[in-house]
């Protein structure tokens, strides 16, 4: 009678758990979303019902045609293109520079290697916006303002975070496969190209990720370095509505409109490779 007890006790304590834990998950959740949702919400309203209080939570028309007038309003097609161009440079610089540097640091030899490890990592704790006036003044004298070069050459020279993800998924591939491959003739750039960057496709992908995010939402280094309207990107085309008319009137609704648009992308890309993304974030040694 005392183990019947026992039992249903022990399960009453894991359903009350469970409980409370679900309840926990499902209260973070809805937090998490309602930025979203309220975005949503305000690019489907007029800008009176934006200001009435109390808040209309489920506009009654949804205006669909604001996101029409948010995409028209700038020439938002210029700067995704702008954008995408930026995107595909950095990216490129991005994986080329942490794969070689990220295998040296993995399977490489040479005195000092901890040592200037440790050193790259260091630069991570470092604010960008510390490095941001002795940059620009590096990139002046070098006639790049007013380019796309300060947005895309440092990529080609590499990143400690992107590094220290592949630097640990090189770790994680098993060290017979490259001393096979060297007693079979193949050179030092011959196993990084032939063995290790197909083994380490996860790390790659989630690299891609990462800096098409950086790309796609840095606002700061394209307002520094380019002058041209023409030369814009998405990130920048947005703050347009913050600063609105002569009147004073500011386009809330064509903003949130503007910005969903602006996240899509970036939610299609993760969920397309997220299954990748996963396995080389877990395996680069980032869980947690």
């Amino acid at each position: 009678m005392m183990d019947n007890k026992n039992i249903l006790g022990r399960k009453t304590s894991r359903t009350i758990n469970k409980t409370l834990i679900y309840s926990l998950l499902i209260i973070s959740s809805l937090v998490m979303i309602f930025p979203l949702f309220w975005m949503i919400s305000t690019s489907l309203k007029s800008l009176q019902e934006i200001s009435t209080f109390p808040p209309i939570w489920f506009p009654p028309k949804p205006l669909w045609e604001n996101y029409i007038e948010a995409l028209t309003f700038q020439p938002f097609a210029l700067y995704a293109k702008n954008t995408i161009i930026i995107a595909v440079f950095y990216i490129l610089g991005n994986v080329l520079s942490a794969t070689l540097v990220g295998y040296g640091f993995a399977r490489l030899r040479f005195p000092g290697k901890n040592v200037l490890f440790m050193i790259l990592l260091s630069t991570m704790m470092m604010p960008k916006i510390v490095t941001l006036i002795p940059l620009f003044l590096i990139f002046k004298n070098l006639g790049w303002i007013n380019t796309y070069l300060p947005l895309t050459v440092p990529a080609f020279l590499g990143e400690a975070f992107f590094i220290f993800i592949m630097r640990q998924f090189f770790l994680t591939i098993p060290e017979d496969i490259v001393d096979a491959a060297r007693i079979d003739g193949a050179s030092e750039f011959g196993i990084w190209w032939r063995i290790m960057l197909p083994l380490a496709r996860p790390a790659v992908i989630s690299i891609i990720i990462f800096a098409f995010q950086r790309t796609w939402n840095d606002v700061l280094s394209p307002l520094i370095y380019l002058t041209d309207p023409k030369k814009y990107t998405l990130s920048v085309g947005l703050i347009s509505f913050t600063a609105g008319t002569g009147e004073g009137v500011q386009y809330w609704h064509w903003m949130m409109a503007a910005s969903f648009t602006f996240i899509l992308p970036m939610v299609a890309i993760f969920l397309i490779a997220q299954k990748q993304f996963v396995q080389g974030v877990v395996t680069s040694g980032l869980k947690g």
